[in-house]
C-alpha cells in the first residue's frame, strides 16, 4: 500500500469518527490526545492481527498450529528446554508460545495446551499433573560468604519477596517452628525471573522453585542458605480444553512432555 493511499484512508477515517488523530505540520505528523488513546486502545488488537497474518504466511496448508501459554518463567526456564527436538520430531506442527501473566480464565484464551501453576481446576479444562512444587532459598556464593563471615543471622538477612506470595516466606519459617522478625520485609519482585536475576547479583535470598534454579545450582551460581526445601501449596499442570482430546497436536504433545518427565524423573526428588 501506496503513503498516499494510507494517508487517504486515515483521512477517511478521521472524517468518519469527526475527530483529527494526527497534528500535521512541515511535513511531519504527530499523534493528537485522541490519537494517542485510540492507538492504545487498538494496540492489542493490530498485535493479534500481524500475529494471526504472520502465522497465516508461515504454515503450510498441511500443517497444524500449535498454541501453548505459559508462566514467563516457567516457560524460559522449563517448557522451552523441555520442548528441545520437538519440531524435528512432529514436523507437521507449528508451535507458538504465548507467556501467560496473570490469572487464566479458559473461555477468554485462544490456547491448546496451557501450563499452570496451581490446583488442577480450571473450567473447562482436562489437566494433567506434571510435578509438585518445591522450593529452595537460595542467594550467590558471594552474598552466602558475606553473611557467614559477619555471623549474620536469619534475622539480618535480605529476603527477596514475590509480590503474588506476600506470605512465602512467612510460611516457610514456619513450617519449621523459626520465630523470625522480618519475614515479611525486604524487596519484592512481580516475577520468579527477577527474584533470580537479583539472587544472582547479590541482592538476597531468594525463595524459589528448585526446577527453576536448578541449571544455576549445578554450576555453583546459586548456592542453599539454608538445606530446609518446602513443598509449594499448588503443582504445575498441564491442561487443554476438553473439546481438545482427540487433537493430534495436543497428543503428540502431552506424549512429549511425558517421555520429557520420565527422563528427566530424577528432577522430582526434591
Amino acid at each position: 500500500m501506496t503513503q498516499s493511499a494510507v494517508s487517504k484512508q486515515v483521512s477517511q477515517l478521521e472524517e468518519m469518527i469527526n475527530t483529527p488523530l494526527f497534528y500535521r505540520a512541515a511535513q511531519r505528523i504527530f499523534l493528537t490526545p485522541a490519537g494517542k488513546r485510540y492507538y492504545l486502545e487498538i494496540l492489542d488488537v493490530l498485535k493479534h492481527i500481524e500475529a494471526a497474518t504472520i502465522s497465516l504466511m508461515s504454515t503450510a496448508d498441511n500443517v497444524e498450529t500449535l498454541k501453548l501459554t505459559s508462566h514467563p518463567t516457567f516457560c524460559a526456564r522449563w517448557l522451552v528446554p523441555a520442548m528441545l527436538g520437538f519440531n524435528q520430531a512432529y514436523p507437521l506442527i507449528s508451535v507458538e508460545i504465548k507467556e501467560q501473566v496473570g490469572p487464566f480464565f479458559s473461555e477468554k484464551h485462544d490456547v491448546d495446551i496451557a501450563f499452570l501453576y496451581g490446583s488442577g481446576v480450571w473450567a473447562g479444562m482436562h489437566s494433567i499433573k506434571l510435578f509438585d512444587e518445591h522450593c529452595v532459598a537460595v542467594c550467590s556464593p558471594a552474598y552466602l560468604e558475606k553473611i557467614s563471615s559477619a555471623g549474620l543471622g536469619v534475622n539480618d538477612v535480605t529476603l527477596l519477596h514475590l509480590i503474588s506470595r506476600p506470605s512465602a516466606w512467612h510460611d516457610y519459617f514456619k513450617q519449621q517452628s523459626i520465630s523470625i522478625e522480618n519475614n515479611f520485609n525486604g524487596p519484592r519482585f512481580d516475577t520468579f525471573y527477577a527474584i533470580i536475576s537479583a539472587a544472582l547479583m547479590g541482592y538476597g535470598v531468594a525463595l524459589v522453585p528448585q526446577r527453576l534454579v536448578e541449571p544455576e545450582m549445578l554450576s555453583g551460581q546459586l548456592v542453599k542458605v539454608w538445606d530446609y526445601i518446602a513443598k509449594g501449596n499448588g503443582s504445575y499442570y498441564m491442561s487443554y480444553p476438553l473439546s481438545l482430546d482427540n487433537s493430534y497436536r495436543v497428543k503428540a504433545m502431552l506424549n512429549w512432555i511425558t517421555k520429557y518427565l520420565e527422563q528427566h524423573a530424577e528432577m522430582d526428588r526434591p
